[in-house]
């Protein structure tokens, strides 16, 4: 939505009411992340994210560049995107499993005091076990009926709320349904 409609689309949907989770996932070196999370933040967003993988130093820099503005946004962290696998976490040069390699950029985020994660459903309980402080915000939440188009790690937002999640994120399960509206009530039945 924002690169097709920009920061008035996000002004306009805030003026509704709506918080904004600006979903860009900054990863880059540490002084350009800092400039895009605080226009991110003079935005008035709610969440901000930017990729864990860029390292304790950049995701140091966007605290602390947040740290001096009026909105506070959360800062989270993305571990591993939720259409990913073992096998790409190799073709890559990341030895190991996604649960690991999820576990350790939580570890990341945890140092450098981040609000939170964004992480498979999977990997939340483990991530929470270890650091109760970081909110784990979930994607890849389907129906079981859905289907998981480019998605491997998915759960139903009952699974997901059972294995820790915070914050779950549906974004085509919702929006590409027939009856979007019809789609939530799903979802709220779901969670009972």
């Amino acid at each position: 939505m924002f690169t097709a409609y920009g920061p008035d689309w996000v002004r306009e949907v805030q003026e509704q009411g709506f918080p904004v989770f600006l979903d860009l996932k900054f990863h880059d070196i540490p002084n350009t992340v800092a400039q895009a999370v605080t226009a991110a933040a003079n935005l008035g967003v709610s969440i901000v994210n930017v990729h864990a993988s860029g390292g304790l130093n950049m995701m140091n820099a966007a605290k602390e560049a947040l740290s001096r503005t009026e909105n506070k946004p959360w800062l989270i962290g993305v571990t591993v995107l939720t259409s990913m696998q073992d096998s790409d976490l190799q073709q890559i040069g990341v030895p190991g499993t996604v649960r690991a390699q999820a576990q350790r950029l939580a570890e990341l985020c945890h140092l450098a005091q981040l609000d939170g994660v964004v992480c498979s459903a999977y990997e939340a309980s483990t991530i929470k076990a270890e650091f109760p402080d970081l909110k784990c915000i979930c994607p890849g939440i389907r129906l079981p009926e859905q289907k998981l188009d480019d998605q491997n790690r998915v759960a139903s937002p009952s699974e997901a709320l059972a294995l820790g999640a915070d914050i779950l994120v549906m974004g085509r399960s919702i929006w590409q349904s027939k009856n979007p509206i019809e789609q939530l009530h799903q979802v709220i039945a779901d969670i009972g």
